[in-house]
């Protein structure tokens, strides 16, 4: 039987396919192609009004976008490819592809838009931001010094740091092999109202971070972060940079860390993983130990990090609801 109900087929197509569904029907139920769609559009528009007010561009024939552009052009054939051979793993690998490359796109978008927000930004809240950190007995120096210490603390934290790529991979490839799309995008949501929020706020409090602000003389180990803030930021403000390298972002935003916004939505998300979300937390909250040194960012940073995550979690948890409710409502009708 055919069915023409987009509503309809988003519940029922993953309930055939998977002979471990979950009892749950409404765990199938995710945002429609339109939506998603839509969104989408809605945030590359977004990005590219941000980008013109800023004066800035993007070389669209610089060889860094080849990569991206190979993943546009081949991940849509290869999804529709898996849903056409009907299969439970064509489906799954369906499922792979559509949220990993969600996630990248929004990841790129998220980051990409940092540059003319910094651009557009005045001043730097490095001295408040020290202040909160002080009121609240936190000693960055004093952090860093240890791990600087210890090449053992500086190889754990460049692992948990860079983790930021790989937690969500073994989520949404989780989400994917159980059918839990629902969850999948919640989850998707949520990093995007994340990063929505976090550069919202970050426009009001640039900072250069930490590293460089409090500290002054040889630099005894380098976090991954490096001293990017310094000097791109001013060059952005001052319009001597003007082209953002798609292939050559750095992180920009210091408070709230957006670090700490991922870490946070991780670990909500892992409890949603079975016996994978042991695992999962543990790497999300090392990230999180890792983040003052490794991504040079204050407490306070942290703290407004993991509150943009609580909110952004709770308006996406409200939209999948509403989602289901409505899918609901047609299904029954």
């Amino acid at each position: 039987m055919t069915d023409r109900n987009p509503a309809s087929a988003t519940l029922t197509a993953p309930t055939r396919a998977f002979t471990a569904m979950p009892s749950d029907t409404r765990a199938a139920i995710g945002f429609s192609g339109g939506q998603v769609r839509g969104a989408v559009l809605c945030a590359v528009a977004a990005c590219a009004l941000l980008l013109w007010t800023a004066g800035l561009t993007i070389d669209p024939l610089a060889h860094s976008n080849i990569p991206y552009y190979a993943i546009l052009a081949t991940a849509p054939l290869l999804r529709l490819w898996c849903l056409r051979d009907g299969r439970r793993w064509g489906v799954i690998l369906a499922q792979v592809v559509e949220y990993y490359t969600l996630f990248m796109g929004m990841a790129l978008i998220g980051a990409v838009s940092s540059y003319p927000v910094a651009a557009m930004s005045e001043g730097f809240a490095d001295a408040g931001l020290q202040r909160v950190d002080e009121l609240l007995q936190f000693d960055w120096l004093a952090w860093y010094r240890t791990v600087a210490a210890h090449r053992s603390l500086q190889l754990l934290g460049i692992a948990a740091y860079q983790s930021i790529f790989l937690t969500p991979a073994l989520l949404l490839g989780w989400f994917a092999v159980t059918g839990q799309r629902r969850e999948a995008h919640r989850f998707l949501a949520a990093f995007a109202i994340a990063a929505v929020i976090t550069l919202s706020i970050y426009s009001q409090m640039p900072a250069v971070g930490p590293f460089s602000y409090l500290w002054h003389g040889p630099i005894p180990y380098m976090p991954v972060s490096e001293l990017w803030q310094p000097d791109i930021i001013p060059a952005l403000r001052d319009h001597s940079l003007t082209v953002v390298d798609v292939g050559q972002l750095r992180g920009l935003v210091s408070a709230p860390s957006f670090h700490a916004a991922s870490a946070t939505l991780y670990i909500a998300a892992a409890q949603r993983c079975g016996p994978l979300r042991w695992w999962l937390t543990a790497i999300a909250s090392a990230m999180l130990l890792s983040t003052p040194v490794e991504g040079t960012h204050y407490l306070i940073d942290l703290i407004l990090g993991a509150g943009v995550a609580l909110v952004a979690w709770f308006l996406a948890t409200l939209l999948i609801r509403w989602r289901v409710r409505k899918v609901e409502k047609d299904v029954c009708a």
